[in-house]
Parts: C-alpha cells; structure tokens; sequence
C-alpha cells in the first residue's frame, strides 16, 4: 500500500496586525467561524494559559464528498509569533502557523505537513 504524503504551505497578507490576528488563531474553537474547510472543534483536554497541551478534536470539510476528524495537541506557543500542533487520527503530522509583521499588516504562513491514514485513501490506483 502506498504513503500518501503531503507537505502544503499557504501564505496570507491581512490588513489587521498581529495583535488582532494573533486572538483569532488562538481562539481554535472558533476556526469554524472563519474558515470555512473546519466543520467542528471540540476542546478535548485544555492546555496552560498559552494553550500549550491542549488537544482539540477537529472535523475538516474536503473538496471531495468525505471528511476527515484527527486530534491535535499544541506543541509550541510562541505570543504573536508561532503556534504548532502535532496531528493524529484520520492524518498524522505537523502543523505550524508563523506569523510576522509586515507593512501595518502581518504576514501569516501556514506549513501543514501530514500523512494520510485512511487505507483506502492510500491505495494505489487500480490503473
């Protein structure tokens, strides 16, 4: 059976600086709210006063007609700089938020680097 691997990185300018961006990155219930690909967040096991250990169980929307639920545990937490969590469930891997001033805005990076998990999405083609 084959690995499927991907490693993604998104890039964003947004007008608002860190200070108004950085609240709504931590806020990981409310990713539903704004980004539309996150159907659900449930806080599973809450972390310290920066979030750090908390484990969040996210439901992700796909372009296809399926799903995907995984867990993630905040790994790092650097104020108004970088956030990272270790991934497990339906896909295993890391993702890290960086974000940095730029102009009167910030600019946020977005490294998302997983494995699937799923058998059949994993399979070779029969072709």
């Amino acid at each position: 059976m084959a690995t499927q691997r991907f490693d993604l990185t998104t890039e964003w300018h947004l007008d608002d600086p860190i200070e108004n961006v950085w609240p709504l990155l931590t806020a990981i219930e409310n990713w539903p709210l704004w980004w539309r690909a996150v159907k659900r967040v449930e806080l599973l096991q809450p972390g310290d006063a920066d979030g750090l250990g908390a484990v969040h169980r996210m439901t992700w929307k796909t372009a296809l007609p399926y799903q995907l639920t995984f867990d993630m545990r905040m790994t790092c937490a650097e104020p108004m700089s970088v956030l990272e969590g270790q991934a497990w469930g339906e896909l295993n891997g890391v993702g890290l938020w960086t974000l940095r001033p730029e102009g009167q805005g910030t600019h946020v990076r977005y490294d998302w680097n997983i494995v699937l998990t799923r058998p059949w999405m994993c399979a070779d083609p029969p072709f």
